[in-house]
């Protein structure tokens, strides 16, 4: 098989916003209570927060990471985690029917986020929560002083605020199985309201209105129209959230890309409708707070417990295949997808994982994510890549290699993303780099073997990427490589 990577400086989509290498930690089985925080834990610092986990966060260089839901935000009430620890209620959490101690809380992820060298996405109860509770957090968090809220923070050991500028104004509220579930209108209505409160609080932040939950749901994309026809002046974004598994036919789970792609397409054709019908001139951008694979065919019934073990996808070499084809399609959609959250970071469907007492090691697809966390930074450009079609069931033909290229300029660096569906193929790749004045391939690395590979506590480097014998251009800056069968593959280049 034979392809071609055609790339031109001059051709670019769009500047790649740090926020788009972000991630999510909710309340939910055990991303907090044995995930990032384990007190007694060998690995535990003085807060109870497990250091070997921050580290393996810090090397992903995560820009926003959304708490503290998700489902779990819906029925949350955020005042039950701050103040004396001993002095939270525990609660019940219906949402993932679990028990919640409230020992952490906003204060505390705040000082695991700056550890962690992240930032806070904060989210507000738009469920069970008013609108009034949404103003009193922002201003718990981000009013310096003198008010009751602001007080607050201080005496609870918090004298700075906290400067928290993204803000998602509730979670998938067109799902029946959100607890204060709203109608499109209802809850366009409320999310205004929530918004002028929030920003009349502090008029430096951004807010995500939430976007259907899913595109199998039929209120897609009609949800969309609706609730940014009331919240379009309001709002910065609109969130979309997707995830993939695997069905049994393994061309049509790599091709999860293509229904992605097509996915983005129609909620940015949403929101350009809605600023034709506005005569706006603001442009939506695209909030992706919650992409991945999740096998959620999985049930996994358990009883009223604290931290149970639930949404714990153990991943394959197969999987990280398909994460690296989604990083492409959003890097191919910086121009309006700004944030997206990879859901989510420990344990649960995770790319980190713990056991209680024990070490952390790196699932499969931290691996993808981690390339286009550190290698896709600057401008987005917008390659030709000419490519084989393979025909799939589900989405008929689609491209059998699909890459993304970014270039970063101050670094001179231009990143070639490159991802090889086809399982017994490989791909004479000729990359073409004749628009910029100098080219040498200074790294490459390849993600492959065996696709039902995973790692694991006993066996954490079964899958990894491993570095290739870099390749020469010719006299016209064209670089010929071939990519194995299946493969994940990471090409950097030194231009002029």
């Amino acid at each position: 098989m034979e392809v071609k990577i055609s790339i031109d400086k001059d051709f670019k989509i769009g500047q790649v916003d740090d926020n788009l290498f972000s991630s999510f930690i909710e309340h939910l089985g055990r991303a907090v209570y044995t995930g990032i925080y384990e007190p007694g834990h060998p690995q535990a610092d003085e807060q109870g927060f497990r250091k070997d986990v921050i580290e393996m966060v810090k090397d992903l260089h995560v820009g926003l990471v959304r708490y503290p839901g998700g489902n779990f935000l819906s029925n949350y009430n955020w005042k039950d985690g701050i103040g004396p620890k001993d002095k939270r209620p525990v609660r019940l959490d219906r949402a993932w029917h679990s028990i919640e101690p409230n020992e952490i809380g906003i204060d505390e992820f705040y000082d695991w986020s700056q550890k962690a060298g992240t930032s806070v996405m904060g989210a507000v109860n738009m469920g069970t929560g008013t609108i009034q509770d949404a103003g009193d957090m922002v201003e718990y968090c981000n009013f310096p002083g003198g008010t009751y809220w602001s007080d607050l923070r201080r005496k609870n050991g918090h004298d700075k605020p906290y400067g928290i500028k993204t803000w998602c104004i509730g979670n998938e509220m067109d799902g029946p199985w959100q607890l204060g579930h709203l109608t499109a209108d209802e809850y366009g209505k409320k999310a205004v309201e929530a918004a002028k409160l929030m920003k009349w609080t502090d008029d430096s932040i951004k807010v995500v209105v939430c976007g259907s939950a899913s595109t199998s749901m039929p209120t897609y994309p009609e949800w969309d129209r609706v609730i940014l026809e009331h919240s379009y002046d309001w709002a910065d974004y609109v969130s979309i959230h997707r995830y993939y598994e695997n069905f049994g036919d393994d061309d049509d789970f790599l091709a999860s890309f293509f229904d992605m792609d097509q996915f983005i397409k129609t909620s940015c054709a949403t929101c350009d409708y809605v600023k034709a019908l506005k005569r706006s001139k603001k442009t939506m951008y695209l909030s992706f707070d919650e992409w991945n694979v999740w096998y959620q065919q999985r049930k996994e019934p358990h009883p009223w417990v604290k931290a149970p073990r639930i949404l714990e996808d153990h991943y394959s070499l197969l999987d990280a295949l398909v994460v690296g084809g989604m990083g492409i399609t959003l890097l191919n959609h910086a121009d309006r997808v700004k944030v997206a959250c990879l859901a989510q970071l420990v344990n649960v469907i995770a790319p980190i994982f713990t056991e209680p007492g024990k070490a952390a090691y790196k699932q499969t697809i931290y691996y993808p994510f981690r390339d286009i966390s550190l290698y896709g930074r600057g401008k987005t450009l917008l390659a030709q890549v000419k490519s084989p079609l393979k025909e799939t069931k589900k989405y008929g033909e689609v491209p059998t290699v699909i890459s993304s290229v970014t270039w970063n300029e101050e670094k001179n660096e231009v990143a070639v993303f490159v991802l090889n569906t086809s399982k017994s193929e490989s791909a004479v790749t000729n990359i073409c780099l004749s628009s910029f004045e100098k080219a040498e391939m200074t790294m490459r690395t390849e993600l492959c073997g065996d696709l039902s590979a995973k790692n694991s506590l006993d066996a954490a480097d079964t899958v990894k990427a491993h570095p290739v014998e870099l390749s020469q251009a010719d006299n016209k800056a064209n670089f010929t490589v071939e990519l194995k069968a299946a493969s994940w593959n990471v090409l950097l280049f030194k231009v002029k």
